[in-house]
């Protein structure tokens, strides 16, 4: 893993079910997110690309929010309750 792997937020992208939802971005978040896209796609050596990462983007934006998790926040339950479960043991 490159040195810029331990500086990204967002990690290897999870198989989910999905939903499809219209936005506007300004051309700015735009180029950003499509810089991002690159940057992670190199790290983790999968092509993906920015509409791709912003559901997973939100989703850790918004389980990170504590004012949200203390309004009881699926997502943030969600994320609490993976990272309360115990690390499974390695192989031996």
């Amino acid at each position: 893993m490159s040195t810029s792997a331990s500086k990204l937020r967002l990690g290897p992208l999870p198989k989910t079910e999905t939903f499809k939802l219209t936005i506007t971005l300004t051309a700015a978040l735009k180029a950003d997110l499509e810089r991002y896209a690159a940057l992670h796609a190199r790290t983790y050596g999968e092509p993906v690309d920015a509409a791709t990462l912003i559901p997973h983007m939100l989703e850790a934006f918004i389980a990170r929010d504590r004012g949200f998790r203390k309004d009881g926040g699926v997502v943030a339950q969600v994320a609490a309750s993976a990272r309360a479960a115990p690390s499974p043991e390695p192989a031996s």
